[in-house]
């Protein structure tokens, strides 16, 4: 139990650090009309406005979702969270308690998204986050949910559903407990906390989805935000 509350506020701090990074910008729909790829109800349709991210666009949302601010500030926030619980009780308390689940948090997130991307890289997708053009919060909604477990493919942006985004957090998960984690934690464990990062991944882009972020805030620099990854008309794939 004391494990399930602490990766449920981990996924509330994840979701809630978006907002926080908007806080200064003015929501401004036609700033998005211009640079999104559409979307329709069908996932599988093909977006005529898509273009596919150079090379050089994902290595640098790579490295700035691996090691950039945001997984630093996750990785301490679940850190925190843990060390109140004492989760897990061997690592202790103090400053060398806080140390271990902090490098443990951050080394999960970078394993999972070095997954995702090497994955997708393999599988020729695109898994970055593009906001939707419908409109009404339920379009939304779905659009957001679906893009946990969905990516684009080929030179059309058709929607395929992403094994990459279904296997990077569990890969994560599954190196803490065979690597790192005490002897007593095993497959299951690492199952049910993949599943809270998977959950923490949904709020992430529902939040991303429903508040905006001017162009020149932290999150624009972001590929879950529509001004950041989406490469302009011509861009060479």
């Amino acid at each position: 139990m004391k494990m399930r509350r602490s990766m449920l506020l981990v996924i509330a701090v994840l979701a809630v650090m978006p907002v926080l990074a908007k806080a200064q910008a003015l929501a401004d729909s036609s700033d998005s009309s211009g640079v999104v790829a559409s979307t329709t109800p069908t996932p599988a349709t093909p977006d005529l406005t898509y273009t596919r991210p150079t090379q050089t666009t994902k290595l640098h949302n790579y490295v700035f979702d691996a090691f950039g601010p945001y997984p630093l500030v996750g990785a301490g926030f679940a850190a925190g969270i843990n060390q109140a619980y004492d989760t897990p009780p061997e690592w202790k308390q103090g400053a060398a308690g806080y140390g271990r689940r902090f490098g443990s948090d951050f080394g999960i997130a970078a394993v999972s998204t070095t997954t995702r991307y090497g994955l997708a890289q393999a599988f020729r997708q695109d898994t970055l986050y593009y906001r939707c053009e419908c409109k009404g919060v339920l379009p939304r909604l779905r659009h957001a949910v679906i893009s946990t477990l969905s990516a684009r493919q080929g030179n059309d942006g058709r929607r395929v559903f992403s094994f990459p985004a279904l296997i990077a957090p569990y890969a994560g998960t599954m190196t803490a407990i065979y690597a790192w984690y005490p002897g007593r934690y095993d497959g299951k464990d690492a199952l049910r906390m993949g599943n809270y990062t998977m959950l923490g991944y949904v709020g992430g882009n529902i939040a991303l989805e429903f508040f905006y972020s001017g162009p020149h805030s932290l999150l624009s620099r972001m590929h879950l935000n529509s001004a950041h990854g989406t490469p302009g008309p011509g861009a060479n794939p």
